[in-house]
């Protein structure tokens, strides 16, 4: 290491690719890194990185001050294990972006020059992690795709602390650090497919409320308070929108794509429930589920609809992204490196690590795993207890990976968030898990866990496991369908409307509900 080089320098020699759009003068902030140690001997933070706090900064602002000492980095932007056995259904093609001849037109009306593509993009925002799909709209086939950490990390690993940061002197850094990493994500498609930014004419964005309005650039305090409805959900109560969806314009976001291009944001459900919901329904077409089905998309928040088409009720639950990664020492997302799943061979745990290699942590599958094994084998009692007192298990001694009594509770908390949503709508909807005749598990981690595993520590009622059905990530399918089909956007708007919307926290009992939920047995 040599004193007076930048990190984006040292990144250089190692062959990383950071991202940056301002040849690297701090204007973008899109090179942002996690320094894991040796923040002392680095330069102090400069004015460009005044946004960031705690171990983040800026790699093109970061100056190695003193060789001595060893510095250790990450990107923000490690790519995730992409749900590639999500179901592209076919779609009747009927885009709000079309080609007449050799003119492009939106909506009928022309906006360009045929240049040999017509794309489109579909986004799903996740609080952890971001897909970008591109989308040839003549023909309904995704030609690219591609996962990413979400960069807003910095502000906060949950919504709350976003919606914090955001409401701060640094308004609007949220918005850019989303919408940089989308634009880098497509730039490096478009390199590869022989495709320019100006043949991509839409994009349609999911993500939870907080997400959706912040990629828009929208205020996101109100969604932070009180009755945490999004500033859109608010107009629309008050008669002033016919629906929560948004359509914006590209050159107004700073979106990399055609200036004349336009972004839909499906609409929001209420409260927390945002358009990855409303898209997920529209990916099982809510709209003919005559059955009784449970919808449950878990994730650093996690939202669940219960019903069928003549009556459907939701709630949202703040899990914390304990299973994503957050509030447990050697928890990581589900990334390279990641342990993935796990088995008890009566000496040690077996495991299987994402890419192969030597394990660096463990990701939320693998965790369900490691819980409903050291309570199938005596190990850990249902309150998270580890037999004979101790306060630390072993899980991959050779890389020093363990779980700690710390950890524990705070998968515990995490875990009765999903449980409590659960529990207390099938309550309120007077019906049983027997009684759930479809249970659709969509996005992120829950699409590579074990539902047996899931069902003996609490996490899933115990719907019977012949009616349980992975969708994969349903908000970024439903994005993809709403992309390629206007009715699908009409009926959602419509659909989202009737939900009613249960308060977790204003239900009676909720705080008693919540602490039965925190027990690591079979509770529903």
């Amino acid at each position: 290491m040599v004193s007076g080089r930048t990190l984006f320098d040292l990144a250089d020699e190692l062959e990383l690719r950071v991202p940056t759009s301002c040849s690297r003068n701090g204007a973008c902030h899109e090179c942002i890194v996690e320094v894991k140690s040796g923040m002392e001997a680095l330069s102090p933070r400069s004015a460009a990185e005044a946004f960031l706090s705690g171990p983040y900064r800026l790699a093109c602002q970061a100056v190695v001050c003193d060789a001595s000492h060893p510095v250790e980095f990450a990107l923000l932007r490690r790519h995730p294990q992409i749900l590639t056995d999500t179901e592209a259904r076919a779609c009747e093609l009927d885009p709000a972006v079309s080609r007449a001849g050799n003119r492009v037109c939106y909506e009928g009306e022309p906006i360009d020059e045929f240049r040999g593509h017509v794309c489109g993009a579909a986004v799903d925002a996740g609080t952890t992690t971001a897909v970008v799909n591109l989308v040839d709209l003549e023909t309904g086939v995704t030609v690219g795709s591609s996962a990413f950490e979400n960069p807003q990390r910095f502000g906060g690993s949950d919504v709350m602390h976003r919606i914090s940061y955001d409401s701060g002197p640094f308004r609007g850094e949220m918005h850019k650090a989303i919408v940089n990493g989308v634009n880098h994500e497509l730039r490096v498609m478009c390199e590869r497919l022989g495709i320019t930014r100006h043949e991509i004419y839409e994009l349609v964005v999911t993500g939870n409320s907080t997400m959706r309005d912040l990629f828009f650039g929208l205020d996101v305090q109100c969604i932070g308070q009180r009755p945490y409805r999004s500033s859109v959900e608010r107009a629309w109560r008050a008669g002033e929108r016919p629906h929560t969806a948004l359509l914006g314009e590209a050159h107004t976001l700073g979106l990399w794509m055609h200036p004349c291009g336009r972004v839909y944001g499906p609409p929001l459900v209420a409260s927390h429930v945002g358009a990855d919901t409303a898209a997920a329904l529209a990916a099982i077409d809510v709209e003919s589920r005559n059955e009784i089905f449970m919808l449950v998309d878990a994730g650093t928040n996690t939202e669940v609809v219960l019903g069928h088409a003549g009556r459907l009720v939701c709630a949202s639950g703040p899990a914390g992204p304990a299973f994503e990664g957050g509030g447990v020492r050697f928890g990581m997302p589900g990334v390279s490196g990641a342990i993935e799943s796990l088995g008890w061979n009566g000496a040690g745990f077996d495991h299987r690590v994402i890419g192969g290699g030597a394990p660096q942590g463990m990701c939320g599958s693998g965790l369900i795993d490691l819980l409903a094994e050291l309570r199938r084998h005596g190990r850990m009692s249902a309150r998270g207890v580890f037999a004979g007192g101790a306060r630390e298990i072993a899980v991959a001694p050779e890389a020093g990976i363990s779980l700690s009594r710390a950890d524990v509770s705070n998968l515990a908390q995490a875990k009765s968030a999903n449980y409590c949503a659960q529990y207390i709508l099938m309550r309120h909807y007077g019906i049983g898990p027997a009684d759930i005749q479809k249970l659709y598990l969509a996005g992120g981690f829950v699409n590579y866990l074990d539902v047996r595993n899931a069902v003996e520590i609490g996490f899933l009622a115990p719907v019977p496991e012949e009616r349980v059905v992975k969708i994969g990530n349903a908000s970024l399918e439903g994005g993809r369908e709403m992309l390629l089909e206007r009715r699908k956007r009409r009926t959602i708007e419509r659909v989202a409307q009737a939900i009613e919307h249960v308060e977790l926290e204003t239900v009676p009992d909720f705080f008693e509900i919540f602490v039965e939920g925190c027990l690591f047995d079979r509770i529903f």
